[in-house]
């Protein structure tokens, strides 16, 4: 049977460059990095390398650049990291990923003030909350958490709104506001990624690399402590032996990100072609975050009478990969909670999200369409 795979935001198919990458560096550069000896160096050349790639893809300084786990090590690090140095407020909302949102959920039932902005129906912030938030905190420490680009419905979030208010509380009152930005769902899609947050997070295998690797990367004098203890790898900041292999999938993953944003814009047509045939397929079909700006390969569409997860069990039978959800939240009986901040319960029941890539064709929209065809003209389920 034909495969058509449109769950890109999931996780994205490895470049060829980047298996190539690994396994030569699996062959010569398995080596532990922290040893001084030749094995050793080889497999740290591999280590920095992807550090200067990724710095090179976010216009960093090497120094500013932690390797991780992933994504959600990244934004553990990043947010704990803040309340490490002292109380504080946290402000947050529940469009955030669970590796954001969850963190938010453990900081707020030990102890620490947090502020949950409001889910606009387009799927955005509401960053006039945000301002009232930040003037209700008096000379408190603020970390405002936002995301880039959302997930499930590709909508790309206010942050340079974000960062406005953020500076102008700083430089009124010189009270410390950081602002993270999870932007795991950017790096690759938009030219330009919150270059002015204090830290950002990266996922490699968001970036057609590897599982297992990515990175934190923090404005220049901005201090990360470490929420783990160990060795002094990452200058002590994320103990832990890095992955010299993996980290060489990072290098030339984050390398070919720089040029992917031009490739990305040209999905738009097929995701347009695919959001409306679902659209017209399926009677109150409705497209969640449509009336914002939204990345160029997502559309994400409530579909009256399905229940998500089951469309898309349904669809998976017919030879296409489509999600319902984050996948960090896959297997939970629980709709969508970006999709619920946004409408409410039962339009989150009914969200099946498509994501497409660089290399998917017009021929694979075709065979998707026909997919839904044939599902949506069954019973509703």
């Amino acid at each position: 049977m034909r495969r058509t795979y449109l769950d890109w935001n999931a996780t994205a198919p490895p470049l060829d460059a980047v298996i190539e990458a690994m396994r030569d560096a699996a062959r010569e550069a398995w080596g532990n990095p922290s040893s001084i000896h030749g094995e050793g160096r080889l497999a740290r050349a591999k280590v920095e390398e992807a550090r200067a790639a990724v710095a090179a893809l976010a216009g960093c300084d090497v120094r500013d650049v932690v390797l991780t786990s992933g994504g959600t090590e990244a934004n553990n690090l990043a947010v704990r990291s803040f309340f490490a140095d002292g109380p504080g407020v946290l402000v947050t909302s529940r469009l955030e990923h669970p590796s954001v949102g969850r963190v938010a959920e453990v900081l707020e039932s030990a102890g620490t003030r947090t502020v949950w902005l409001d889910a606009r129906p387009d799927g955005t912030i509401d960053v006039a909350g945000l301002s009232r938030a930040l003037e209700a905190c008096g000379a408190e420490r603020v970390l405002v958490a936002v995301q880039a680009v959302n997930g499930e419905t590709g909508v790309v979030q206010p942050v340079d709104e974000v960062l406005a208010l953020a500076r102008g509380r700083s430089h009124a009152s010189s009270a410390e506001t950081r602002v993270h930005v999870d932007a795991v769902q950017a790096w690759g899609k938009l030219e330009s990624v919150a270059a002015d947050a204090d830290t950002r997070s990266l996922a490699a295998h968001k970036l057609r690399g590897p599982k297992g690797i990515g990175a934190l990367v923090a404005r220049e004098g901005v201090t990360i402590r470490p929420v783990l203890v160990g060795g002094s790898q990452e200058r002590g900041v994320r103990p832990g032996t890095v992955d010299p292999v993996a980290a060489a999938g990072l290098g030339v993953a984050a390398a070919h990100a720089r040029t992917s944003p031009t490739r990305y814009a040209r999905i738009a047509p097929l995701r347009d072609a695919l959001e409306c045939a679902i659209v017209d397929l399926a009677a109150g079909a409705q497209v969640n975050g449509g009336a914002a700006r939204r990345v160029a390969h997502v559309t994400n569409v409530s579909l009256p009478g399905w229940i998500g997860a089951e469309l898309v069990a349904a669809l998976d039978l017919e030879g296409v990969a489509v999600a319902s959800g984050s996948a960090c939240s896959a297997g939970t009986i629980e709709p969508s909670p970006v999709i619920r901040a946004m409408h409410g319960e039962e339009r989150a029941r009914g969200a099946v999200r498509a994501s497409l890539g660089e290399t998917t064709t017009e021929g694979d929209i075709e065979h998707a369409i026909a997919a839904f065809r044939r599902v949506l003209g069954r019973v509703s389920l």
